[in-house]
């Protein structure tokens, strides 16, 4: 673990010229999650059989084991929303600020919906990586980095105020991973419905 970090690290120390290029920043920043993503996949698998220990209902985690990808995913996602607006917040200090030095005044609203998106993302990329590491299934890993590389990188049209760009895409990728993911745990039309009943 410590080697990969140090290589990392030298790896970025390396590339001094492109560290300033905000497209270089999110392509290292996503590869650098993902790495992580696997390093939480191994370790919650390798701890899973003390965790059943001290689970109150040991049953329910035997038996779904989407449940630590869930919680994995959501954390994930959580610590994601947080960063991503903790950077807006703080610029937004000030009396009747509406846009970031004289930016639009759609900036936070976008932020927010953004930042949603990612929460949800994260927790179905949980899902489905986790699933996907379990089965070796190696067309989903690619569908989680390569959708975590796709949605990043539109968020680059809001660099240039073209919020519509990069939100209306991104909503459209949210849907679709989290029908998959709802397939990738097991879910079904029957499932759904039976969820959805009121009895």
């Amino acid at each position: 673990m410590a080697a990969i970090i140090t290589f990392v690290c030298v790896f970025w120390f390396a590339v001094v010229p492109l560290q300033h290029e905000l497209a270089f920043g999110l392509v290292f920043s996503v590869l650098f999650q993902e790495l992580f993503r696997f390093f939480i996949y191994k370790l919650l698998r390798k701890a899973e059989t003390g965790l059943q220990k001290v689970a109150e209902n040991t049953e329910r985690i035997t038996d779904n084991k989407h449940i630590l990808a869930y919680v994995a995913g959501l954390g994930f996602g959580i610590i994601s929303g947080a960063f991503s607006l903790v950077n807006v917040l703080a610029d937004a200090v000030g009396p009747g600020t509406m846009g970031l030095k004289a930016g639009s005044q759609y900036f936070f609203i976008t932020s927010a919906a953004t930042s949603l998106c990612f929460i949800l993302l994260h927790t179905f990329w949980g899902v489905i990586f986790f699933s996907a590491a379990d089965t070796k299934n190696y067309v989903q890993l690619a569908v989680v980095v390569g959708g975590h590389m796709l949605v990043s990188s539109m968020t680059l049209f809001n660099r240039s105020q073209v919020y519509a760009a990069s939100l209306v895409p991104l909503y459209i990728v949210t849907a679709l991973t989290g029908v998959m993911a709802f397939r990738v745990a097991g879910g079904s039309r029957a499932s759904l419905k039976a969820a959805c009943s009121w009895r």
